[in-house]
C-alpha cells in the first residue's frame, strides 16, 4: 500500500505535467492498473485485514484458546495476561514471537464481545470540604510472622482533601467494618456528613430500585452513633466513587509492592498509618499549589467531633457445651462451668470477644483467626476440678497453664504425693479467692520452709490474709495511771432531786 505523498506525486505527474500512464508505471515499477487506481484516489486509503491468520501459533492455537475460555470464568484478578500466556506456551514448546500471542488474545476478546462498547462520558465532580468520604475493601498479599497470607484492607478517602486512611484485617466481616470506621474517625479527628459505599453485604441487606436501600441494622446503629448519612452506589457503577477505586490501585503499588513483611497485624497497621501521613505530603491533584495535608487542615475543622467511640461488636446467641465451650468461626472458647447448657451472648469485636450473661461479662478472650483451635481459661474449670480433681493431670485446659513459677513448683511437689490432686485443687480454689499475688507469696514462704503440703501452704496464706492484730498491752507502761482523779462529793447531791427520789 502506497503512502499518501506517493499517490499525490502520481496525480501531479499525470494531471499537471501531462505524463502518460505507461511512463509513470514504467518509472515507478507499477502496473498501469495500479496507476489508474491511484489517479482516482482522493482520500488516504485505509487497509484493514478482514481475516486474521496466525501461522506462527499453529498447533498451539487450540491450547491458547482453551486457556482463554477456561480463565474467562475466573475472577478478573486470577486471569493470566497475554505475557503470562506467552510464557506458559514457551514451556510447552512454542518458539514463535510474543506479538502473535498478543494479537490472538486481542482477536479472541473482540470476538467474545457481542456489541461494541461505546465510550462512556463522565462529569467531573467537586466536593465541598467536610461533606463526603468514600470507603472500599481490597485484597492484598503480605507476609506476617514469616507466613505469606491474603488479607483485607479497608480504604477511606476524604473526597475534598484526598486524605486517605488504610487499615488491614484478616477478613472483611461486619465487626471489621465497624472497627475500621472507629479507627478512621480517630485518624481524621472527626466525622464527615456522608459516606459512600459499594453494596457490601455487611452494610446493605436489600437493594431496591434506584438509590433505595435497606441497610443492615447493626450498621445503622453505627451511623446513628456518629450521625453520618450512608449512601450506596448503583450496582456495577464504580465511577460513582472513583476516588477510592483509584486509591485501591495506587495503594497496592505504593504500599504492597514489593510484598510487605511484618510480625503481626498491629505492626502492619502502625506502619500503614505512618505511611498515610507521609503520602499526605504529596501535591493535591486539583489545587496544584497546595499539598493534601494543607487541604486536610482546612477540611478537618469542618468534620463533626465525637466524644465516644462506638462499641463495634456483633452479637451471637450460643449454647455452652458440656465441656464448657462455645464454638465460633470454627474455633472453641471456654466459658465458666456454671453456664454449661445455657445460652449466652457472644459479642465479637475485631480482635476480641466478650461472653455476656444476665447483663454481666462472664468471660473475655482474644480472638483467634485459625481453624479448629481451642482457647481455654483454666480458671473456668475450677468448679469441675473440685468434683473431679483427677482431671488436673491430663485436662487439656491445664496443659500449658501459665501460673507463677512458685505456684507451679508447689503444684509439682503436691502432685507427686498421695491424694496430691485434691490438695492442689484446694490450693487453686483458695488462690482464686485470695488472688494470685497472695498465693505466689504463700508458695514462696512454703518453699523456704522445705515442708511442702497443703496444710502448711494454707496456713501461710491465712497468715498473709488475716487482719493485723491489736498492739499487746504491757502492765508497766500501758496500765499506769496518767490522770489522777479528784475527790468531789458534791457530785452526788444531784441525786437528791425529786426526779430520782422514791
Amino acid at each position: 500500500m502506497l503512502s499518501m505523498d506517493f499517490i499525490a506525486e502520481i496525480r501531479r505527474r499525470h494531471f499537471i505535467s501531462g505524463e502518460s500512464i505507461s511512463s509513470i508505471a514504467l518509472s515507478l515499477n507499477l502496473s498501469r492498473t495500479t496507476v489508474r487506481k491511484y489517479l482516482r484516489t482522493l482520500e488516504e486509503p485505509i487497509y484493514q485485514r478482514k481475516i486474521q491468520s496466525f501461522p506462527k501459533l499453529g498447533e498451539f492455537q487450540d491450547r491458547l484458546k482453551q486457556w482463554l475460555d477456561t480463565e474467562s470464568r475466573l475472577p478478573k484478578k486470577q486471569r493470566r495476561t497475554a505475557q503470562r500466556l506467552f510464557e506458559a506456551l514457551q514451556t510447552e514448546g512454542y518458539r514463535g514471537a510474543y506479538d502473535s500471542v498478543q494479537r490472538y488474545v486481542k482477536h479472541w476478546k473482540f470476538e467474545r464481545r457481542q456489541t461494541p462498547t461505546a465510550t462512556t462520558a463522565f462529569i467531573p465532580l467537586a466536593f465541598p470540604p467536610g461533606e463526603t468520604c468514600q470507603f472500599d475493601w481490597s485484597e492484598e498479599l503480605v507476609e506476617l510472622g514469616g507466613i505469606a497470607r491474603k488479607i483485607k484492607v479497608g480504604h477511606f478517602r476524604l473526597s475534598y482533601s484526598r486524605k486517605m486512611f488504610v487499615v488491614a484485617y484478616p477478613c472483611e466481616t461486619q465487626e471489621m467494618v465497624l472497627d475500621a470506621h472507629n479507627r478512621a474517625f480517630v485518624f481524621f479527628g472527626g466525622v464527615p456528613l456522608r459516606r459512600v459505599y459499594d453494596n457490601l453485604k455487611t452494610v446493605v441487606d436489600t437493594i431496591f430500585v434506584g438509590k433505595e436501600r435497606k441497610f443492615n441494622r447493626r450498621f445503622l446503629t453505627l451511623t446513628n452513633h456518629y450521625l453520618f448519612e450512608p449512601v450506596a452506589c448503583t450496582p456495577a457503577a464504580g465511577w460513582e466513587k472513583g476516588q477510592i477505586e483509584n486509591q485501591v490501585g495506587n495503594v497496592r503499588e505504593w504500599l504492597f509492592t514489593p510484598k510487605a513483611r511484618f510480625a503481626d497485624f498491629k505492626a502492619l497497621n502502625e506502619w500503614l498509618e505512618m505511611r498515610c501521613e507521609e503520602l499526605a505530603k504529596r501535591q493535591h491533584p486539583t489545587e496544584k499549589t497546595r499539598t493534601i495535608a494543607d487541604c486536610f487542615s482546612d477540611e478537618q475543622v469542618l468534620l463533626r467531633p465525637f466524644t465516644a467511640r462506638f462499641d463495634g461488636y456483633v452479637e451471637h446467641l450460643l449454647r455452652v457445651s458440656s465441656t464448657c465451650l462455645i464454638r465460633l468461626d470454627r474455633n472453641h472458647y471456654s466459658v465458666p462451668a456454671i453456664w454449661v447448657g445455657k445460652v449466652v451472648s457472644v459479642r465479637i469485636n475485631a480482635d476480641s470477644l466478650r461472653i455476656v450473661a444476665n447483663g454481666e461479662i462472664i468471660a473475655r478472650h482474644e480472638r483467634c483467626f485459625g481453624r479448629d483451635k481451642f482457647i481455654f481459661d483454666p480458671w473456668h474449670y475450677l468448679p469441675v476440678l473440685e468434683k473431679k480433681p483427677g482431671a488436673l493431670r491430663h485436662g487439656a485446659p491445664f496443659q500449658n497453664w501459665d501460673v507463677p513459677v512458685s505456684i507451679q513448683r508447689v503444684g509439682d511437689r503436691l502432685l507427686a504425693q498421695p491424694k496430691g490432686d485434691k490438695a492442689f485443687v484446694d490450693v487453686l480454689l483458695m488462690a482464686k479467692e485470695a488472688g494470685l499475688a497472695a498465693m505466689e507469696t504463700a508458695c514462696e514462704l512454703t518453699l523456704e520452709t522445705g515442708i511442702i503440703n497443703a496444710s502448711v501452704l494454707i496456713n501461710e496464706l491465712r497468715r498473709l490474709l488475716e487482719p493485723p492484730r491489736a498492739k499487746s498491752l504491757t502492765m508497766a507502761e500501758d496500765l499506769s495511771l496518767r490522770v489522777e482523779p479528784t475527790a468531789d462529793c458534791s457530785r452526788y447531791d444531784s441525786l437528791l432531786g425529786s426526779r430520782y427520789a422514791h
